[in-house]
């Protein structure tokens, strides 16, 4: 991927907000021969349980993946046939750098986390992991102190991170607040389309590609707009366009029958697994269903999260995506070909 910042990051100071606007973003263009041959691809993965899970662990413990080919701004997959849909590309991680004071704190409250139940599977968070640390030129005493303190890129933060927003597309201008001299800004994680959630884990269409950026400072921004431990974006205007959803609901009660008070985690969980089995009476097989609201762009909403006890989220899928009509109808469902299937590992005991 290409990083082209416009301004000296020298320039830019702790208390400041580093300016970023995406100028462009794209998938390494297809090739039929040379180094570039077969790059006009990605793929959305289904996490095993014991390699970290994802929003419905409990429900899909084994590992699955889906292959998405690009025609231009259009992916369709092999593996999950009868869809096809316009990619909203954007970085799923993007951040600033930490200060030794900030990266303290992560490490505290996430080991504090995690030693509340430290067995856990998946586990409850991802401690530093010394040996495969990725530290540039670093070596000896130095490379050791840092390896142990360095925190894991998986989850989001004060920083930004991996926040896997789907709408940090091309035009889009983000604002992050800086906790290091020069901020030390760095990307990566690219996905030409998500769902909201990127419920299955590694959801978005992953892949390989470019992206272009401007950067410019706000001194003291941070005061300035009270922005002190996040991110705030203004998202471009090139998402794709739909006007017709089948949507989904889902409440805080578990499978179980439990009553949560204003879960909206497991509300969406509902949600989600209830579009899934609409999904699977018109001839898809549950993981297709998970591989598919993980890859296309739906989106997710908290549609109450006052009235107790029971928080509401909704799952909207976009109608015009499938090659068939998925509306209910005296007719019943159309059944399709569900193809090949997902390629499954079963999740190692």
């Amino acid at each position: 991927m290409a990083l082209r910042p416009q301004v000296r990051a020298s320039l830019t100071k702790p208390g400041d907000l580093l300016i970023v606007d995406i100028l462009d973003v794209g998938p390494i263009p297809g090739e039929d021969s040379g180094p570039l041959a077969g790059q006009g691809w990605g793929c959305t993965g289904i996490f095993s349980r014991n390699n970290g899970g994802g929003f419905l662990t409990e429900q899909f413990p084994d590992a699955y993946k889906a292959i998405w080919d690009f025609h231009g701004q259009v992916a369709s997959s092999r593996h999950v046939p009868g869809v096809s849909f316009e990619g909203l590309i954007h970085p799923g991680l993007m951040g600033t750098a930490p200060s030794a004071e900030l990266l303290a704190k992560w490490n505290k409250r996430e080991g504090d986390l995690i030693a509340t139940d430290p067995d856990r599977v998946p586990p409850l968070a991802l401690p530093p992991q010394p040996i495969s640390a990725l530290l540039g030129s670093l070596t000896g005493t130095e490379h050791d102190r840092v390896a142990g303190e360095a925190a894991r890129t998986a989850p989001p933060r004060e920083n930004g991170g991996n926040q896997d927003i789907k709408n940090l597309s091309k035009g889009t201008r983000v604002f992050y607040p800086v906790f290091v001299d020069g901020a030390n800004l760095s990307l990566g994680d690219l996905h030409f389309s998500q769902g909201d959630g990127e419920i299955t884990f590694c959801g978005a269409i992953e892949m390989g590609g470019f992206i272009d950026l401007h950067v410019d400072v706000i001194p003291n921004g941070m005061e300035l707009y009270g922005v002190t431990e996040n991110a705030i974006f203004m998202p471009g205007r090139v998402d794709p366009r739909f006007s017709e959803w089948i949507a989904f609901s889902g409440t805080s009660v578990t499978l179980d029958g439990e009553q949560r008070y204003l879960d909206s985690h497991l509300s969406y969980q509902r949600a989600c697994l209830h579009a899934i089995d609409y999904l699977t009476k018109f001839g898809y097989n549950p993981e297709q269903a998970y591989l598919l609201l993980g890859a296309a762009p739906i989106e997710g909403r908290l549609s109450g999260v006052v009235d107790i006890p029971n928080s509401c989220s909704t799952v909207y899928i976009p109608t015009a995506i499938f090659d068939f009509d998925v509306s209910p109808s005296a007719s019943g469902p159309t059944q399709i070909d569900p193809g090949i299937g997902a390629p499954r590992s079963a999740n190692a005991a």
